[in-house]
């Protein structure tokens, strides 16, 4: 018997036994379904970034999981899929067999569904985005720890300036023996400008994580918040006021819709580009105007774009629930349905299933 039998939908002229029965097929199916999880998750691409260079392990990420915008202040694409699947992002990538990674959507489903009627609610969805966007912040947690290491030679539970300098210039390419005896003897050092001025901004950002008494030595917690600025109020607020710095057009320290939607740097060359800036315009106004823009007078202040930015919001998460809803909410009832996130899994997923949503009770 497959495990997703209970997704098949009894014609009402059945009587009330069947009825009966179905219901005992829903929790046999339930069941099943949690078996047929019970496998080891994909950590395919959490190998590929412990992998990486440790200029990557050390620099601050310029994408950030489950946070709405990028550091750079582009809209983060894919946002619905990172509260929706949580750490669990890498189990419906392409190569996935689209039997198991249907099974996994529907056992996804079952969790978000609390009260087990077989749809889910805005605010069951509010909540499994709050609990998927804290497993993010766990998981940088995790990764902190090893990445603080890579920049605590010495274990003493903090980490310096020039310490952090001589590693993160060390992944440039540089003599680390080099660079930390020219800076021990406060020797100039010869860095391209390019550099410079990343190193400039960095220190930026350290001075901003180091709590007071401002000594800029970091410690683990304090290293959290240099390299993840989402799950700290201050560095928050410090992520903001650079993304405003860099999009702000007349220096107003708020941002106007023509001044969030303007085109990057770049020229459009042919159609294809065109129709990406036709998009990224659409996209971002869209944004402005229903989200961030939170009293609707036509700017976004420092505190609206901090509001809509901070992962555990619990408002912009009902908000959020109720938008990725109407997606797929196809009879109208404010609802999402076993059948619709199936056929909508694009959206939710990053894997297409239609041909399965449009199937689903021939298959079942």
């Amino acid at each position: 018997m497959s495990p997703m039998v209970w997704l098949v939908a009894m014609p009402s002229r059945q009587s009330s036994l069947y009825g009966l029965a179905a219901h005992g097929l829903w929790l046999l199916g339930l069941v099943l379904l949690m078996d047929a999880s019970a496998r080891p998750a994909n950590h395919s691409s959490t190998r590929e970034r412990a992998a990486n260079k440790e200029e990557n392990e050390i620099l601050p990420p310029d994408h950030l999981n489950g946070v709405k915008l990028e550091m750079d202040g582009h809209l983060n694409k894919d946002f619905h899929q990172e509260v929706f699947l949580g750490k669990d992002m890498d189990g419906f990538d392409e190569d996935s067999e689209p039997r198991r990674s249907r099974r996994k959507l529907m056992v996804i489903f079952s969790k978000v569904d609390v009260n087990t009627d077989r749809r889910i609610s805005a605010k069951e969805m509010q909540h499994w985005i709050m609990e998927k966007t804290a497993e993010h912040f766990q998981e940088a947690v995790k990764e902190n720890k090893l990445h603080f290491g890579a920049v605590d030679p010495d274990g003493d539970g903090y980490v310096s300036w020039d310490e952090y300098k001589v590693k993160f210039l060390a992944s440039k390419g540089h003599n680390e023996r080099e660079i930390a005896d020219a800076i021990r003897n406060h020797e100039e050092l010869k860095v391209d400008e390019e550099t410079q001025e990343v190193l400039e901004n960095l220190k930026g950002r350290w001075y901003q994580a180091d709590n007071p008494p401002a000594d800029l030595l970091l410690t683990e917690e304090e290293f959290l918040s240099f390299l993840h600025p989402e799950h700290s109020r201050g560095m928050l607020k410090f992520m903001v006021k650079e993304i405003v710095r860099d999009l702000d057009q007349d220096g107003d320290k708020q941002l106007s819709l023509p001044e969030f939607i303007s085109l990057p740097v770049g020229t459009v060359e042919n159609q294809q580009g065109q129709d990406i800036d036709d998009n990224w315009v659409k996209d971002r106004r869209k944004e402005f105007e229903e989200l961030i823009d939170s009293n609707h007078d036509g700017i976004v202040t420092m505190e609206e774009l901090e509001n809509y930015m901070d992962p555990m919001n619990e408002y912009n998460a009902l908000n959020e629930a109720k938008q990725m809803i109407a997606i797929a909410d196809e009879n109208q009832n404010h609802h999402l349905e076993p059948e619709e996130i199936l056929k909508y899994s694009e959206f939710f997923t990053g894997s297409k299933l239609m041909d399965y949503a449009r199937n689903v009770h021939e298959e079942f």
